[in-house]
């Protein structure tokens, strides 16, 4: 699910995607798998959570990518914050330890609602270090980075990996 841009109200060739700001981009991708973590707690279907997880799996993979690729060297630069990138990527790391052990598991398998469940709590901290009031993202909004040509630029890539992942 993209809920990276806008379409302008134009019907013609003038009606171009417009970029959404970066920090905005990243805030709805953590609400979309928000969403998909709260439906597969919800779930008793072994189908359904193997399609959640590998949903899961997929959203977040990207999302680390854009953020490593893109907003993290922009955030270091435009802020010089050290100490909160680095928190940033040594989180992604877990979280990226935890998926690939998740792509190789199916959920009858033992330990793997487990593992859904540390990554969902993973994710929230993560979530929460970002999103509170002098957390990266504020300190992103404060500083002097384009948050609109990263959008735009995250936006992008976001789309060329998704479609990727969907010819895998």
């Amino acid at each position: 699910m993209a809920i990276s841009t806008k379409r302008r109200p134009h019907g013609d060739r003038s009606s171009q995607l417009k970029p959404i700001d970066a920090v905005a981009l990243l805030k709805a991708d953590h609400r979309q798998v928000e969403d998909l973590f709260e439906q597969f707690g919800k779930s008793r279907s072994g189908a359904k959570k193997q399609q959640l997880a590998a949903n899961i799996c997929s959203a977040l993979t990207i999302h680390a990518q854009i953020e490593e690729e893109i907003f993290y060297p922009a955030f270091l630069e435009g802020t010089d914050d050290k100490d909160v990138h680095h928190e940033a990527i040594v989180e992604h790391e877990g979280a990226k330890r935890l998926i690939a052990e998740l792509r190789g598991m199916r959920p009858e398998d033992d330990y793997f609602d487990a593992r859904v469940t540390v990554l969902s709590e993973m994710i929230k901290h993560h979530v929460k270090e970002e999103e509170k009031a002098g957390g990266m993202f504020a300190e992103a909004k404060q500083s002097k980075m384009d948050l609109k040509e990263l959008g735009g630029q995250m936006s992008a890539r976001k789309m060329e990996l998704q479609s990727n992942d969907e010819a895998a």
